[in-house]
């Protein structure tokens, strides 16, 4: 299957973009899309100019805002941890597709149940918030 998409350019000529999908890439389609996500996501970590509204109950306590700022923050200001708590949220997508990508399932490389749920859990949580952020990954 081929698949032309139409991209606005800097210029504003139509991009052609020609994307060509064999049969195989759709039987483990997570690690068919792994490799091409992954790099995007380390790119806008490096180039991203600014930082969507993240919500706290999606990362870890040390970088809530302190409470007397909340309500300033839904007035559209942000408190010293704004831009950590993206950072936070895209480190997690990052390491969620690099295991996808470069390693082995996690059953495969970890002995230890417990081990074995955590890294799954933190994996699983990765792949959360690149769903629930996805129309947050612009520049």
């Amino acid at each position: 299957m081929k698949v032309s998409i139409g991209k606005y350019t800097d210029d504003g000529e139509d991009q052609k973009i020609e994307v060509h999908i064999d049969p195989w890439d759709t039987w483990s389609m997570d690690h068919t899309l792994a490799p091409i996500i992954l790099p995007m996501l380390k790119q806008l970590k490096e180039t991203k100019h600014g930082a969507p509204y993240v919500d706290e109950k999606d990362v870890p306590e040390e970088l809530w805002p302190p409470k007397e700022q909340i309500s300033a923050m839904y007035q559209g200001q942000t408190d010293d941890n704004h831009f950590k708590r993206w950072d936070w949220v895209l480190d997690e997508m990052i390491y969620a597709f690099d295991c996808k990508a470069n390693k082995d399932d996690v059953w495969m490389r970890l002995e230890d149940k417990k081990e074995i749920d955590k890294e799954q859990k933190r994996i699983s949580n990765g792949f959360r918030l690149f769903g629930k952020y996805y129309e947050s990954l612009w520049d």
